[in-house]
């Protein structure tokens, strides 16, 4: 009888569909509990239709749903269903992470307050309140900093502030893009921090019976200054030394222990420079996007295929790829609603470069940061060191061009 893995995901999720070819190649079955009702992914539409606004009531769905279901194991594939795949997994007593660690991942305020605690390297911070004046909250914060919503991802909402009036016109831009939050605290705060000069790096990992395992470190060479954190190129393997990468190591296993994280991927955004590897986010799921298929190696490493496998208590022995590789997340040049993209085939056929996977379709409407938080490709590249990589993925993009239409919101009186 074959074993049925429940994935917990968003509707329109990147992950879900290399989650559903990982689950066939391990020759397992798969359930999607999502708000799936109109999707035309046949997997999520014929899935558990669960409201992820309304854990509780979704929790309560799902274990009603393993009583006819028997679950081998449970998987969140994003930031916003972490904590409820932590709570289903826990009732059925198959491998998990705390809740309470889980919902750390996922609430930045929450997650500075336990890291600076515990002594693990983390920039100076505070909250503001959106609901009081801010300029009566302004006194002593260091110049620059960085402006963040509690909880969104790819940089959706994180400024920089350089002074007293960007700093304001930061927090008016932030305010509509939390005004839809369902926490009411998640509504009214930003978390506010220094801003730490370095070098930005990501780490992948994963922890199995609380030991942490190293994948890759991607180093991120272009420039994260601001005032928008637009990430685009990750690279591996790391030009850092030795000690840089233990440095860095080191604080992602503070920050596991320090939530209580025991069990599956865990990816890391930090911030390395003479001082320490200062820790900018520790989440219990994979990479972003569609970044992970830059370490795909064939039939040696899927990382999609080991965290299914750490989730079910069956881990794989694994081999992660050694060679320069890396990948583009193509950023949005110009806002609008996408007409065509120009260019794929001459992007494709740069030397080194392994692919280049548009995934916006015409009509779409392209939203740079910080309002965006999508992108609407990548490209991936493979080479024998990791310059030649960078400089195939900077090819390949500027051949491309999106051409857009300006594109109106309608509003309704």
């Amino acid at each position: 009888m074959s074993q049925t893995l429940l994935l917990i995901a968003q509707p329109s999720s990147y992950r879900i569909a290399p989650f559903l070819q990982a689950v066939r190649r391990l020759g397992l079955e798969v359930l999607i509990a999502s708000k799936g009702e109109h999707s035309l992914i046949s997997e999520v539409h014929q899935g558990l239709h669960i409201d992820l606004d309304d854990l509780d009531l979704s929790f309560e769905r799902i274990i009603k749903r393993s009583q006819i279901t028997p679950f081998a194991g449970v998987l969140g594939s994003d930031d916003s269903t972490v904590e409820l795949a932590a709570r289903v997994a826990q009732a059925l007593k198959l491998p998990h992470n705390p809740p309470e660690a889980a919902r750390l991942t996922r609430r930045k305020d929450l997650a500075r307050m336990e890291l600076a605690l515990a002594g693990c390297p983390v920039p100076i911070n505070c909250l503001l309140d959106l609901d009081k004046p801010i300029e009566q909250q302004m006194a002593g914060l260091p110049w620059p900093c960085v402006l963040k919503p509690l909880n969104l991802s790819a940089s959706k909402g994180v400024i920089r502030a350089n002074n007293e009036a960007e700093f304001i016109a930061a927090c008016e831009r932030i305010r509509p893009l939390v005004a839809d939050a369902t926490d009411a605290f998640e509504r009214r705060h930003l978390l506010i921090e220094d801003y730490i000069e370095g070098r930005e790096v990501a780490f992948e990992g994963y922890l199995h019976q609380g030991q942490l395992h190293p994948l890759v470190i991607f180093d991120k060479p272009d420039p994260l200054c601001g005032p928008y954190f637009e990430e685009t190129i990750y690279v591996t393997p790391t030009s850092l030394s030795e000690p840089d990468q233990q440095r860095i190591f080191d604080s992602v296993a503070c920050a596991c222990k320090t939530y209580g994280l025991v069990t599956g991927p865990v990816h890391a955004e930090l911030r390395i420079n003479k001082d320490n590897a200062w820790i900018l986010e520790v989440a219990s799921r994979t990479i972003g996007g569609d970044c992970a298929r830059s370490l795909d190696a064939g039939q040696a490493f899927n990382l999609e295929e080991l965290v299914i496998s750490l989730a079910i208590n069956q881990p794989l022995e694994i081999q992660p790829p050694q060679d320069a590789r890396g990948v583009m997340m193509i950023p949005i040049k110009q806002g609008g609603v996408l007409r065509r993209v120009e260019g794929i085939k001459a992007a494709a056929n740069i030397p080194c470069v392994e692919k280049v996977d548009i995934l916006v379709q015409q009509g779409h409407k392209l939203v740079p940061l910080p309002e965006g938080n999508q992108y609407p490709g990548y490209i991936f590249a493979r080479g024998e060191t990791q310059q030649q990589v960078v400089l195939a993925l900077k090819a390949a993009y500027e051949c491309l061009d999106f051409v857009v239409a300006p594109g109106f919101d309608l509003v309704i009186e």
